[in-house]
């Protein structure tokens, strides 16, 4: 628990920059390592907090034949060994209760994806576990209607939490970020983080799966980190026209470091 009360006093308390970042659903551990060894690096240059991230299991999907992941088990299990091989924290999604204490044996930060920020029970199970929890706003909440989930988070457990904006629904297939999310959420006093890559999602856009257009993604995480957020939610493949989940909207990860270090440039000149 030492190595993840220092992640949260970083990241709450000195409001260091931070990143979770990975391929949205674990297809293989190599390819894990390989993508997770590569942004940790790139991190440590840069002074930026990371965090890997990835899926065990996508549960959200547009059609029941797309890939989900290895599952619970199996998933935690590459988690584990990529959590101790690396060095870093991990996060993870959370559907269930019972993934809640699974997931908290094994990973820093439990995720509670967007359509399930409402699940009063699911949040009280995460906030249970001791571990910092990343609520991600549900594309069809303003984002003001955060406290109320803020508030149920804080009467279930200890108060490490994180707000994620990741764009609203607009029209059909489409989402779209207001940047006002961003100074909202951060009056609830947690951490910030904008997810740049679900933000430019197309749901559903190509009939039994959904498209993206990455090349607006660093475009709107520079936009966030001059708006004032904390952190960044990025997900990476290094050829994401191979990905197996959201390839459409991940940015190439041999792009990250120049992304990466432009988002720093946004960042020190607003604090200028």
């Amino acid at each position: 628990m030492a190595k993840l009360d220092s992640l949260w006093r970083r990241i709450s308390v000195h409001r260091r920059m931070f990143l979770l970042s990975g391929p949205c659903v674990i297809e293989s551990e190599e390819l894990c390592l390989q993508i997770g060894r590569r942004l940790r690096d790139t991190c440590e240059r840069l002074g930026i907090d990371y965090v890997f991230k990835a899926s065990f299991d996508k549960a959200n999907r547009s059609s029941g034949k797309s890939f989900r992941g290895p599952g619970l088990t199996e998933g935690l299990a590459i988690l584990g060994r990529i959590r101790t091989k690396l060095g870093v924290p991990v996060v993870t999604d959370v559907h269930t209760e019972e993934q809640c204490a699974a997931a908290g044996e094994v990973c820093d930060v439990l995720q509670i994806p967007a359509f399930l920020c409402r699940q009063t029970d699911l949040i009280a199970a995460a906030v249970a576990t001791g571990r910092i929890v990343n609520i991600k706003k549900g594309q069809f909440l303003a984002p003001g209607d955060m406290a109320n989930v803020v508030k149920k988070a804080e009467e279930n457990g200890p108060r490490k939490l994180i707000l994620t904006e990741r764009g609203s629904s607009f029209g059909y297939n489409n989402l779209v970020a207001d940047m006002r999310s961003i100074p909202i959420l951060a009056k609830t006093g947690y951490p910030v983080v904008f997810d740049a890559t679900h933000s430019v999602q197309l749901p559903g856009g190509q009939g039994d799966r959904s498209g993206g257009q990455r090349e607006f993604a660093p475009v709107l995480a520079a936009s966030a980190v001059a708006a004032g957020c904390h952190g960044l939610f990025i997900e990476t493949h290094p050829d994401p026209e191979k990905a197996l989940s959201d390839g459409p909207n991940m940015i190439p990860l041999a792009e990250m470091p120049v992304v990466l270090r432009r988002m720093l440039r946004v960042r020190e000149a607003v604090r200028k």
